[in-house]
């Protein structure tokens, strides 16, 4: 069974013109899944509806019409008990590296805070000094010395707020990530890192990735399969390698003249 199931979705929000209100669609029937263990590669131009469709499965947003499947669940009718495990099922991790971190908090509790809010459903350890051991592995995973737990986000690289991030993420342990342009605000040489570390993470915990990006050798690279979304409609899909070589639609071969190939690093 696929954990996600996205069924002819569409979103729409009102807009004021004038002394009317009038619908926007930003999101027209849009349908694809996702298996475990795979990573589908969403890519656009910005304005293309890729995060809105994020936000669908997240749960933050509902559908104008159609329907978001997690894990059998039908998000619409979920309970708020189901909703809670999804929610620890599924995590986030966004464009910004800096935005997504409260920088008023140390590090410590930013990557404990899921353990501390979730303490009664996922029976995790609430002792400081168990919460401390627990997030010292987590920072190993993602390349960070124990002694980040101490500070704030201000006081590392754009690279490092990344890799907190995603220790963030991986916190409660989830089978979904949704990396929304999670490279894009970083130089190519530190992204190309935070790619290669994404990679060994999905093997090492058999995670399942949404990875959305303007960019398609970077999707090739990372993905299973690619879906191409233009205007809020999805073009086109299929197996990574094969969509890349030999792309249906004209918007797809634009994309893929427009982006650079990957660095060497890679």
């Amino acid at each position: 069974m696929a954990l996600v199931e996205v069924n002819a979705v569409w979103k729409s929000y009102p807009r004021r013109t004038g002394l009317r209100t009038e619908l926007r669609t930003v999101v027209q029937d849009v349908s694809f899944s996702i298996e475990p263990g795979e990573t589908l590669g969403l890519v656009g131009e910005s304005g293309s509806g890729k995060t809105t469709v994020a936000r669908m499965i997240l749960g933050l947003i509902a559908p104008t019409r159609g329907s978001v499947r997690v894990d059998g669940i039908d998000l619409a009718h979920a309970s708020q008990a189901e909703m809670r495990r999804l929610r620890r099922q599924m995590q986030p991790v966004f464009q910004d590296p800096f935005a997504a971190l409260n920088p008023r908090m140390k590090v410590l509790d930013i990557v404990t805070e899921p353990w501390i809010i979730h303490h009664r459903d996922t029976g995790l350890p609430r002792s400081r000094a168990a919460l401390h051991a627990r997030a010292a592995e987590l920072l190993k995973s993602v390349g960070l010395d124990e002694s980040a737990l101490a500070r704030h986000p201000h006081e590392f690289s754009g690279g490092q707020r990344q890799r907190i991030n995603i220790a963030r993420a991986l916190a409660l342990r989830p089978r979904l990530l949704i990396l929304d342009e999670p490279v894009s605000a970083l130089d190519v040489s530190v992204g190309a890192q935070i790619v290669n570390l994404l990679r060994s993470l999905q093997r090492e915990h058999a995670l399942t990735y949404l990875f959305i990006s303007h960019s398609m050798p970077l999707v090739r690279y990372l993905s299973t399969r690619i879906a191409v979304m233009e205007r809020g409609r999805l073009v086109e899909t299929g197996e990574a390698e094969q969509l890349c070589a030999q792309p249906r639609e004209a918007y797809t071969r634009q994309l893929l003249a427009a982006t650079p190939e990957l660095p060497a690093i890679l």
